[in-house]
């Protein structure tokens, strides 16, 4: 049955909130207005409708820390928790003043100091100080980023589901892998699987590709058929219940001269990435991963938090100072990237979720590194 529609499991929200609370009083934070999705889920536990796509900041869940009180903005109350009243909803409105004496009204909104909002438009930048004339406007980004880092107990079960339903995409592709097979229809495979599970979004856009024998990255026409000795990379991923589940894998499509050493390859290369997600390390231990196996860098992240959406941190060879400076905690959970490619032969493409802990790395992912199939004709 599909719970998309429904709010978050109590011990889930509550923990989440108790965190959002702790790195306000850290940072003293008096309020919070938030505007980005995945946040707002974080702290209010409900799923919201008409979300897709890009949109301009507004103030869409005003968290108060005295007194623990949520504001949300919703036209009806299907999917809101229990702890969220009616008088504490209020709808959209197309005049940004409508939403402002919302705000003014708010219990603590006339005494507040510190206000920090997870993002800020021009507008929004002259009319929040009427809401809150005594208060100082901070970056509230960087508290939310703090506390959604590490992962509740009940973030991981979720997270843990909605990789289950990943995975579930990635074996209906695998079962469909055959010459003559389209990228789409693969990734179609992957959709239908997940959606018969009821998780109707896709955490990626492109399921499968035919890796190149020429160039190090995917290039050329898309939705191309699958021939005799290709290698064929699957991404499945998942947003359920707002947490995201990726897990990617490459098979072989019959007598692939070669691969058996790109595979040999793509596993040491992956148990480095694991042991590299130690609780006190630095992320570019990560980047240095592939250095210590003799792999060149690849054009994606290396790694990044897996949770409500794309979590911190980031671990890109574009970024290697931020990479340098930050620390793995444990708790975290990583989106971890292997890739290794060999000119003439293609690219085998792996991506495993793994939970940092005190005690060294859990892999959460449980599809085998070589899916059954591999090899197919």
């Amino acid at each position: 049955m599909s719970t998309e529609i429904l709010a978050d499991d109590p011990a889930l929200r509550h923990g989440r909130r108790e965190r959002a609370l702790a790195q306000m009083a850290a940072e003293d934070l008096d309020v919070l207005v938030l505007g980005r999705q995945a946040n707002v889920r974080y702290v209010t536990g409900a799923p919201q409708l008409w979300v897709a796509g890009t949109r301009p900041f507004a103030p869409i869940c005003v968290l108060v820390r005295a007194t623990g009180e949520i504001h949300l903005n919703s036209s009806w109350d299907e999917g809101i928790p229990e702890e969220i009243g009616h008088d504490h909803l209020y709808g959209l409105a197309w005049n940004p003043m409508t939403n402002i004496d919302v705000l003014k009204h708010i219990d603590g909104a006339a005494t507040a100091r510190r206000v920090g909002t997870d993002a800020m438009s021009p507008s929004f930048a002259q009319l929040l100080p009427i809401a809150f004339p005594h208060a100082e406007l901070v970056d509230g980004e960087a508290a939310m980023r703090a506390a959604r880092r590490v992962k509740t107990d009940e973030e991981i079960a979720a997270l843990r589901h909605a990789l289950a339903v990943a995975e579930t995409g990635m074996a209906a592709a695998v079962s469909r892998l055959s010459v003559g097979v389209t990228e789409q229809a693969l990734t179609g495979a992957m959709l239908e699987a997940m959606a018969a599970g009821g998780v109707s979004t896709s955490a990626t856009q492109d399921g499968a590709w035919i890796t190149s024998r020429e160039h190090a990255w995917r290039v050329g026409r898309r939705d191309r058929r699958v021939a005799p000795g290709d290698l064929v990379a699957l991404s499945s991923g998942a947003l359920a219940d707002g947490y995201v589940g990726e897990v990617g894998r490459t098979l072989a499509v019959g007598d692939v001269p070669g691969a058996d050493g790109l595979y040999r390859r793509s596993r040491e290369l992956s148990d480095r990435l694991f042991d590299a997600c130690r609780a006190g390390a630095p992320a570019s231990d990560l980047l240095a991963a592939y250095e210590a196996a003799g792999e060149a860098l690849p054009p994606m992240p290396v790694a990044h938090g897996l949770g409500l959406g794309f979590d911190p941190p980031v671990i890109s060879p574009d970024l290697p100072q931020t990479s340098a400076t930050e620390r793995l905690e444990p708790g975290m959970v990583l989106a971890v990237t292997s890739y290794v490619w060999e000119a003439g032969v293609g690219a085998v493409y792996g991506r495993d979720a793994v939970l940092v802990t005190a005690d060294g790395a859990e892999v959460l992912t449980t599809s085998p590194a070589v899916p059954a199939g591999a090899g197919t004709s």
